[in-house]
């Protein structure tokens, strides 16, 4: 493994590599009326072109109910079953979930920095749709944002400390 120091000191010189991870605190509420079904929530980076870059979670419970999380469902959802059916978990209730972006593509890749898109779409039946976009940049730098999304998705907070 003589090689590995030479590709790591490589992909730091082009930027590819940034260390550290996002950490992404994603909170479902409960709504005060109705019944209550949980939603079928993904959550996915893209670049500044908006191409999916990387599939981070999508929690479902019926494959048939992912086509109404209809951006995902457009971008990813019917055209790589392989991967949702990696990434897929099981729907959550309201509460405060914990992800990370490690700064891979769906490949494996560390990306180039730059700006990107943290993606969250939810979904619920006899309930409402939340589509959230919020740029970050990837760079090496401090991330901290705070987002108030909506009635299905609630707060969500990225951060990042700086390499």
């Amino acid at each position: 493994m003589k090689f590995a120091p030479l590709v790591l000191a490589l992909l730091m010189a082009s930027g590819a590599a940034t260390a550290g991870s996002l950490n992404i605190q994603l909170e479902l509420p409960k709504p005060e009326h109705g019944p209550y079904h949980r939603p079928y929530v993904a959550v996915w980076v893209e670049d500044a072109k908006e191409k999916p870059v990387r599939l981070i979670e999508i929690w479902r419970e019926k494959p048939d109910w992912i086509k109404d999380l209809r951006r995902f469902w457009r971008k990813t959802g019917r055209a790589d079953q392989p991967l949702v059916d990696a990434r897929t978990g099981a729907t959550k209730g309201p509460g405060q979930y914990q992800l990370s972006w490690d700064g891979m593509d769906d490949k494996g890749v560390a990306v180039a920095q730059g700006q990107y898109l943290l993606v969250v779409e939810a979904a619920r039946e006899h309930g409402g749709r939340n589509l959230v976009k919020q740029a970050f940049t990837w760079d090496g730098s401090v991330v901290d944002i705070n987002v108030k999304a909506g009635t299905e998705i609630g707060q969500i907070i990225l951060t990042k400390g700086a390499n």
